[in-house]
């Protein structure tokens, strides 16, 4: 099946209320949607979340012309072919831009045999896995957290047994909010907390101190991306796991933090670290630390259903809480860009299913597209 087409669309909404994190109060989500096609009308989709309109211009100068005309089922030639085009940039934008197309490849290829992504790289270790929500968000206001417990609340009548909330406003609040958690959720439920990059060393430290009593799977992204000799600190100093990696785009990058014993708990996205290959890749060298990975998500119904294919892949490892991971992330916020292919909501012993449909599972017909729709754009074989 070769690749006739490559579409572009550029999609976004703005969060009412915004996303409060450490770092950021998130007023507009914007993404890239690629969508591949193949002579028979067949598809593939891939995403861009960060970045996308960058991304997107280095689809259309570079990369769509070493993809469109050759067969998506080599799908591992044209990623070492994307890869040669990035010189300097092999953490940013063009990686992202990588990490779509190759996804989408994969979605086609595999449609095309009538198959799963996850069978045609060898075949599903798992039809289910654990969902975490993403969320709660911090508050603006007075009140950063004042709402986590009627949110929280929320999420278990959801069926989530595992909950991340959104923490770094404050090392002591961050533990008296998420030691109330633990007693409002009981032994059963996991927790972690996302810090989103927001914390100093010290600060990082002395939160997590704060926050022992509540029992963390993890804490996620205490500092910025690329501080390895502080994620080593941090890491040394918790008590509980250390999570990252979403930020992390070159599998150099990933094997310098590894390295250093930086992270217990491994999440690359699909959508930044090289899609399928680059993931798969990464997770060959999780394996040599013996690290658990689990796909970060936080985007469309696109790396949604990618993840859950992916995590099928993934290696088995006891973490604690509920299951083995890994897990799979789930938006819990109103994204309405989430739902587009069927709702992702866990069943009730807190899973999702892993779809054995063709490709990554997902049937979108572009037209749901449109009231979030910006920009739409086509390149064809000529």
């Amino acid at each position: 099946m070769r690749v006739t087409a490559i579409e572009g669309f550029h999609v976004g909404f703005a969060p009412s209320p915004a996303l409060g994190n450490a770092s950021t109060f998130i007023r507009r989500r914007d993404f890239l949607l690629l969508r591949l096609k193949g002579e028979d009308g067949t598809v593939g989709w891939g995403e861009v979340f960060n970045s996308p309109f960058a991304a997107a211009g280095f689809v259309r100068s570079r990369l769509a012309p070493l993809v469109l005309g050759q067969p998506a089922a080599e799908m591992g030639r044209l990623y070492q072919a994307m890869l040669g085009t990035l010189g300097y940039d092999r953490r940013g934008a063009a990686m992202m831009a990588v990490s779509a197309v190759d996804m989408a490849l994969h979605d086609l290829a595999a449609r095309a045999r009538g198959i799963s992504v996850a069978r045609m790289l060898g075949g599903a270790l798992r039809d289910r896995m654990l969902a975490y929500a993403s969320g709660p968000f911090i508050a603006e206001g007075g009140a950063p957290y004042g709402a986590y417990p009627a949110q929280i609340e929320a999420l278990l009548g959801r069926g989530f047994r595992a909950i991340k909330p959104r923490v770094g406003f404050a090392p002591r609040l961050d533990g008296a909010v998420m030691r109330a958690a633990r007693r409002q959720v009981g032994d059963d439920v996991a927790l972690m907390v996302d810090v989103n990059q927001g914390y100093s060393v010290g600060a990082a430290i002395e939160s997590a101190r704060h926050m022992e009593e509540a029992d963390l799977l993890w804490i996620e992204e205490p500092l910025g991306p690329e501080d390895i000799g502080g994620y080593r600190a941090v890491a040394a100093s918790a008590r509980c796991a250390i999570a990252g990696g979403e930020a992390l785009a070159s599998l150099a990058a990933f094997r310098d933090f590894l390295e250093a014993r930086t992270f217990s708990v491994l999440q690359p996205d699909l959508t930044v670290c090289g899609g399928f290959s680059g993931l798969r890749r990464v997770a060959a060298l999780a394996d040599a630390y013996d690290l658990p990975v689990m796909p970060h998500v936080f985007g469309t119904c696109v790396n949604a259903h990618a993840a859950l294919q992916m995590g099928a892949l993934l290696t088995a490892r006891r973490g604690g809480g509920p299951a083995a991971y890994p897990f799979v992330e789930v938006d819990a916020t109103a994204n309405p860009l989430l739902s587009l292919g069927g709702a992702i909501a866990p069943r009730t012993d807190g899973t999702l299913a892993v779809p054995d449909a063709p490709g990554i599972g997902l049937e979108l017909d572009p037209t749901r597209l449109e009231p979030w729709l910006s920009e739409h754009w086509a390149l064809d074989a000529g």
